[in-house]
């Protein structure tokens, strides 16, 4: 079974197109795969202000960039046929709940029917390879149960963003069933990660942009559920599984098309107090306060991912353990702050994520 280096390799001289370059995971992954030799294109909105990781990387300057909107089929289908990639990765989507309650018909125009959108684009170009199609975690009907989700427990959501991706998991279904299953030299498969940290995050209501902006001023970390619980993991870790699971679909499609689990052991959940209290062990000063939402915003308690599929048939497991994935994250914000340079505070991450044994 070829590893992470193995297939990292696969991509030197391959053109690779990645929806939602402009976030905070699709320019981890463009970054990562330039690297690798990797001619990578990216259509994804404008980035969101100068601080965004991909304006701090200059990434504009490293990858084939256009600003899109993928529930734009016109321009979308335009630049698939002008790239003709080998690998697409779609990331583009509205990722967060509390914005979804705010705007629930931009959360399922963007996540579902821009989603369809690409779909329909890999469907219309042959040049396509290998698929790996990312939702989330949350694609699940949580049902607050202690045991984590298997790749074929019932999807669902209660909140707009949940539903939205329930949705584009459905679409992504039919469309394998449809269209992919029985394309020749080709596969395609949809990835659910759980909660991501890592630095280049500056998200609203996100847990570690909040600690680190509360930090950084020398105020409390606010916290609205303390005792939820997340399958938090390093932004690597998740960027390794889709790698991993995008080469394996040139080399092995039957095998490797379906959907997919990537997170930690179902042992390493912590909550949202723990994930606080360990940024503020390594920034190395700051305090906790419990506020109430008070919007009351149904937002899921425990959750968990079954991982067990990619353990086994990828050979794929986490790399980082909780401390170290904390570490990672919240120095790469502390250097960021002391002036370092982005693209080599990144590429060190990289470099020593690669070079650690999966655990």
């Amino acid at each position: 079974m070829a590893n992470l280096v193995d297939a990292l390799a696969t991509f030197a001289g391959k053109r690779v197109l990645i929806t939602g370059d402009t976030g905070f995971k699709g320019s981890w992954l463009s970054l990562w795969l330039h690297q690798q030799g990797a001619t990578v294109y990216g259509y994804a909105l404008p980035p969101e202000g100068p601080n965004s990781h991909f304006s701090l990387l200059k990434l504009e300057t490293l990858i084939e960039h256009e600003d899109g909107d993928i529930r734009d089929m016109e321009h979308l289908h335009t630049y698939f046929e002008d790239v003709q990639p080998q690998f697409v990765f779609h990331l583009a989507a509205q990722a967060l709940v509390r914005r979804s309650y705010r705007e629930p018909k931009e959360t399922f125009d963007t996540n579902v029917g821009g989603s369809i959108n690409v779909l329909e684009c890999v469907r219309l170009t042959s040049s396509v390879q290998s698929l790996v199609y990312i939702t989330s975690d949350k694609c699940y009907r949580n049902r607050e149960i202690d045991i984590g989700y298997s790749e074929d427990d019932e999807l669902g959501g209660h909140d707009p963003y949940s539903a939205s991706k329930a949705g584009a998991e459905m679409a992504f279904a039919a469309y394998n069933e449809s269209f992919f299953k029985n394309r020749p030299n080709f596969g395609a498969a949809s990835a659910r990660a759980g909660n991501v940290i890592g630095g280049g995050d500056w998200s609203e209501d996100r847990i570690i942009p909040d600690c680190i902006r509360a930090l950084k001023s020398n105020e409390p970390i606010v916290l609205r559920h303390p005792d939820a619980t997340r399958p938090w993991q390093h932004v690597l870790e998740p960027l390794s599984g889709y790698i991993t699971l995008a080469d394996r679909l040139i080399r092995d499609p039957e095998m490797a098309s379906g959907s997919w689990n990537f997170g930690p052991p179902e042992s390493a959940v912590h909550s949202v107090e723990d994930l606080a209290r360990e940024c503020i062990k390594v920034w190395g000063s700051g305090t906790v306060s419990v506020e109430p939402d008070s919007e009351q915003l149904h937002e899921a308690t425990l959750l968990k991912l079954n991982c067990a599929k990619a353990r086994k048939l990828l050979q794929w497991s986490p790399r980082w353990d909780w401390a170290t994935t904390i570490g990672e994250a919240v120095s790469w914000y502390r250097s960021v702050i002391d002036g370092q340079s982005v693209t080599e505070i990144g590429s060190a991450q990289l470099k020593k994520y690669e070079e650690t044994t999966n655990g």
